[in-house]
């Protein structure tokens, strides 16, 4: 709801005389303090992560602006629609059909520049450029985002030893699903999509005992996102919700298509997740993870 009232008061908009819209220049100018007003941020309701947040808010607007050919002159992210059902034509819409794996594929080669963390693939980055000088040289272009290194991970190639979440980006593309299916657009295949590994997710499986910590003494500890405890971690819970939601379906008499995994994370673990964590430690995660606001 703070997104939404933020948006109507034209916070992410250049153009006073049309603040109803998103564009490169508004998010550039995204001042922290504004988006912390927007969400009520104070010493008594802190937001984990606002610097990080406004920061990737920030290189949401650059990287529109350095793909005109996607977002348009003005960086417009809803441009993404038009990238997805422009090439058949304006009278596509109405039947109109594309998959998940194409909105996700866009987003990763479109908006992987966003992310901050440090990763880069051998000497290949995220966008497939060079990357000899590693992501140490600050260009936002070569972010691999949320993707991490785990000793027992086995790929092909330079994949090997890396686990691949995006997290943000597949939520992202769960949101999308509905406004393209408003738009008359059919999203097939929502089966190509994974769990979000989140500490709601995760923090359920921890908390329903489906995922012990080898030692009681990993709950009490700070973690970073890149350490090999939080990937395993994470990596359990994308291929146990896979175990999870068939059992929900049954549960429900529900078909996948009845009921994809969308539904069963937003309307099942998800909140159960948070459920439980509110009724155990008053709603904090069951792991400390030092947050910037841009992975967890």
């Amino acid at each position: 709801m703070a997104s939404y009232h933020a948006f109507m008061a034209g916070l992410f908009s250049s153009d006073p005389d049309h603040p109803y819209q998103v564009d490169a220049a508004g998010l550039r100018g995204l001042v922290t303090d504004r988006l912390g007003e927007a969400f009520q941020v104070s010493e008594v309701n802190p937001l984990v992560g606002l610097a990080g947040r406004a920061t990737l808010l920030r290189r949401l607007g650059e990287a529109m602006s350095e793909q005109p050919e996607t977002f348009g002159d003005d960086g417009r992210p809803g441009r993404l629609f038009d990238a997805l059902v422009g090439p058949y034509g304006p009278a596509a819409p109405p039947t109109a059909e594309i998959t998940a794996h194409q909105i996700l594929s866009l987003l990763l080669e479109t908006l992987s520049r966003i992310w901050p963390s440090a990763n880069s693939v051998d000497s290949i980055a995220a966008d497939g450029s060079d990357n000899a000088g590693g992501i140490g040289s600050g260009d936002p272009a070569l972010a691999l985002g949320d993707c991490w290194r785990h000793s027992a991970v086995r790929g092909p190639g330079l994949t090997n030893g890396w686990m691949p979440f995006h997290k943000l980006s597949q939520w992202l593309t769960y949101s999308l699903l509905e406004p393209f299916e408003w738009a008359g657009v059919k999203v097939r295949h929502l089966d190509a999509l994974t769990a979000l590994p989140e500490y709601r997710n995760g923090g359920l499986l921890i908390d329903s005992g489906v995922i012990v910590p080898k030692d009681p003494a990993f709950l009490t500890r700070r973690w970073k996102a890149s350490d090999e405890f939080i990937v395993e971690w994470r990596a359990l819970t994308v291929a146990l919700l896979d175990e999870v939601a068939p059992r929900v379906r049954k549960v429900l008499d529900r078909t996948e298509e009845e009921l994809p995994l969308a539904c069963v994370l937003e309307g099942g673990t998800w909140a159960a997740g948070r459920a439980l964590a509110q009724r155990l430690r008053d709603g904090a995660p069951p792991l400390l993870i030092e947050s910037d606001g841009t992975v967890f």
